[in-house]
């Protein structure tokens, strides 16, 4: 449920209402808003808890949330959330750009790609140290040695990093050199993963199972931000269908679908989104035009020679033309790009 206070509601009057939704055996979650304040009441529906909220002093009115997500729902938090964390900001009328290779392969391969992106407009920089690959012979990352390579790439272009993390056990690993901790597709329904994402400081990119409804894709989302962190993406990156003339099917209605159930940021990932580097472009100038809080790609020095992902990697001289048709798009559409 959430709790609306009304305008003269004192800050003593919000705490009070936190701590007895808490007492009511249910968490509590406080939204600032431009013009109030609400308190999200989530883990139960009790008539009884409605009605002793209600009574309290400051408050104007407490509604059920009808959503199956409450904490990502519209009806907690009408504004639209802006995530931001270093060099990247995605969100609130910015479109934020994550490039870089699909795997850590060197230092040299690594620095390159983060020095290209930045120069052509990227605001953060991926690549994957763990890296989950359908077959168990394929390259699986450098691991720990990867992130201290992203970390120092950091450390030289002062780009906010992205990497996956797989299991529950490496989220304080992976959070201790990155920025952002992404969570894969097929990793979107772990729920032990998500929980425990969902108690790390570090921002999480949430990505969409390859055979996931949106219902789902939102309820995953709901499990990190039922443990208290905010700062969660939601990434589109293609789904499975009857198609093979691209690795994935990349539905971009699901950009202005998001936008009017959630109050969440949504990117596009149109490499994984098409599989083929000469899809991308478009793929990327379309995302913007469908007005998406981001762009994750995959960029990569020499595509033919990658260790994982080479065709559908962009190299940094199409990363950069592209980048200059997506300025042109995003100031047609009123973004801000980076």
């Amino acid at each position: 449920m959430i709790v609306v206070l009304n305008r003269s509601a004192a800050p003593g009057d919000v705490d009070a209402v936190a701590d007895r939704v808490a007492a009511l055996g249910m968490t509590a979650h406080v939204i600032n808003g431009t013009e109030r304040t609400v308190v999200a009441a989530t883990g139960s529906e009790d008539e009884a808890n409605r009605e002793t909220l209600a009574s309290m002093r400051g408050v104007e009115s407490v509604m059920p949330i009808l959503a199956p997500y409450k904490v990502a729902s519209l009806e907690m938090k009408a504004e639209p959330t802006a995530v931001t964390v270093g060099s990247l900001t995605v969100g609130g009328g910015v479109c934020g750009v994550i490039a870089g290779p699909c795997s850590v392969e060197s230092e040299e391969q690594i620095m390159e790609s983060a020095r290209a992106v930045k120069a052509a407009g990227a605001t953060a920089l991926r690549g994957g140290a763990f890296k989950p690959r359908t077959s168990p012979y394929a390259f699986q990352g450098m691991k720990e040695e990867g992130l201290k390579l992203l970390a120092a790439a950091r450390e030289e272009t002062g780009l906010a990093v992205v990497t996956e993390v797989m299991t529950p056990t490496d989220v304080e690993l992976v959070a201790d050199y990155a920025d952002v901790l992404q969570i894969g597709a097929r990793n979107m329904q772990n729920y032990r993963l998500l929980e425990a994402c969902g108690e790390s400081p570090a921002a999480v990119m949430l990505k969409r199972g390859m055979a996931s409804t949106m219902d789902e894709f939102l309820l995953a989302a709901e499990y990190v931000l039922s443990r208290g962190n905010e700062r969660v993406m939601l990434c589109e990156r293609g789904v499975r269908t009857f198609e093979s003339h691209t690795r994935f099917t990349l539905p971009l209605a699901t950009v202005p679908y998001l936008h009017a159930r959630t109050h969440l940021p949504i990117v596009i990932d149109p490499s994984h989104g098409t599989g083929v580097a000469s899809l991308v472009p478009p793929m990327m100038h379309a995302a913007i035009a469908c007005l998406a809080d981001g762009l994750m790609v995959e960029v990569h020095p020499d595509p033919p020679n990658a260790a994982s992902d080479g065709p559908q990697s962009l190299t940094p001289e199409a990363f950069a033309e592209a980048m200059t048709t997506c300025g042109k798009v995003a100031e047609a559409v009123g973004l801000k790009m980076g």
